[in-house]
């Protein structure tokens, strides 16, 4: 017979790996807006590139190579081996455009040793994955006696820890000038005009290129407080559109090699960390607390925490506009499901009045998306069981926002990280 205290070990052997730990997508790195809008909207632009790529590799009898810059503890691979199919069918179990046999060979390099031991811990028996400790700021590493990679693939930021430009337009340079025929390169930089830290914004980017970040999000306000003279702070580089481009044209004017740009897109607008914690702007909103909350599964969210109030900032006149109708577009939406969740019964199965009309001025992706909200609450508003609210109305209305967000971003370096995509073709 098992003795009690042997089975208390063993409960406490679980305890400690981490695996009982109750978790929570409200909060820390892998929160519902990390998971559900900010990995898969890299996933969703990426897409048509990398099936290109992987459709020219396999026409040429090779798997796809690819090297995750900053690699952390392998986010990259998580967030690349997840890129799907654009419209799979509802009956397909096999949806992942990087399926094992497609994927030749992932080599993730970081400067952090813990994140690297980290990485391999968790892949270290996976045997096309491959995990080096460089600083890629110093140029692109080097693994001789290997093959040239496909795919140059950043996240994150990650680009922004080259605070002089003369790193990032050198390792650029190097990447082009090691691909063999034909490669992808995904460069992910800290916007520079996010609503997060509008304090910062400035028509001086030469003379203000860098930002001190300080990493505050991880704590609750009281607790943060508290730690203020333990936070960590880092400097990081902001970058425009603009100088997205310059750094491009530069690093492929001096590697002789043509580097084209693919797409140029903003992610995690108004729903970057930062706006929950206010260090930056005074008149930020926790749009990440109240979005998480959508996502979450059995909670009930007060629409009104969804609500956006933009707060202009004199002498950005482009900027404001554009954030004012992406405002006024967001809290429409989210006032009209508001709407329909007073006025829709559910014993009845109908609206006790008529909801307002989707009217012909609105831009067309906000009409669509109203209509989309109408037929989901239509559809399953009348079920009493599973909380349908909770689990399928809300987290619908956090897609809609975030294709909302999609749709009428610009690639300006108006959000938390501005992304861009890139081709060498050699042949």
């Amino acid at each position: 017979m098992i003795s009690p205290d042997s089975q208390m070990e063993a409960y406490s052997e679980a305890v400690s790996s981490g695996l009982y730990a109750k978790k929570s997508g409200l909060v820390g790195k892998y929160d519902n807006v990390r998971r559900y809008w900010e990995d898969e909207i890299t996933r969703i632009f990426l897409r048509p590139h990398l099936q290109n790529l992987i459709d020219r590799n396999q026409a040429e009898m090779r798997r796809v190579r690819i090297v995750d810059l900053g690699c952390g503890s392998a986010d990259g691979y998580e967030l690349l081996t997840g890129v799907r199919h654009r419209e799979p069918d509802l009956e397909d179990v096999e949806v992942n455009l990087l399926v094992p046999e497609i994927l030749g060979r992932y080599q993730g390099v970081d400067l952090n040793e813990d994140l690297i031991n980290q990485a391999r811990a968790i892949y270290g028996n996976n045997g096309k994955m491959a995990f080096v400790q460089a600083d890629f700021t110093q140029g692109a590493p080097r693994d001789d006696g290997e093959k040239p990679h496909d795919l140059y693939f950043s996240s994150y930021g990650t680009c922004s820890h080259h605070n002089d430009d003369e790193t990032m337009i050198t390792l650029l340079a190097d990447i082009a000038q090691q691909v063999q025929s034909h490669a992808v390169i995904v460069c992910d930089w800290i916007g520079r005009y996010s609503y997060e830290w509008q304090s910062l914004w400035t028509h001086d980017l030469a003379g203000h290129p860098n930002m001190d970040y300080v990493v505050s999000y991880i704590y609750e306000a009281e607790e943060r407080e508290q730690r203020r003279d333990e936070l960590q702070h880092i400097c990081l580089r902001l970058v425009s559109r603009q100088e997205a481009e310059h750094i491009v044209a530069e690093a492929s004017r001096r590697s002789g090699v043509d580097i084209e740009p693919l797409r140029y897109f903003d992610r995690s607008v108004f729903t970057g960390r930062h706006m929950d914690t206010a260090e930056y702007n005074p008149h930020a909103q926790p749009i990440r607390e109240a979005v998480n909350s959508l996502h979450e599964a059995n909670q009930r969210t007060d629409l009104n925490s969804v609500l956006i109030d933009y707060a202009p900032k004199p002498g950005f006149r482009e900027i404001n506009d554009y954030f004012e109708r992406l405002q006024m577009c967001w809290n429409r939406l989210v006032r009209y499901v508001d709407e329909l969740l007073h006025l829709y019964n559910q014993s009845e199965r109908q609206y006790s009045e008529k909801p307002s009309a989707i009217l012909d001025s609105y831009p067309p992706v906000l009409q669509d998306l109203m209509r989309r909200m109408r037929h989901v609450v239509d559809g399953i508003g009348w079920l009493k069981t599973g909380l349908p609210r909770e689990n399928i109305i809300e987290p619908q209305l956090g897609y809609a926002l975030r294709d909302l967000i999609m749709e009428l971003q610009q690639g300006m370096g108006y959000a938390h990280g501005l992304v861009g995509i890139f081709k060498v073709d050699k042949g």
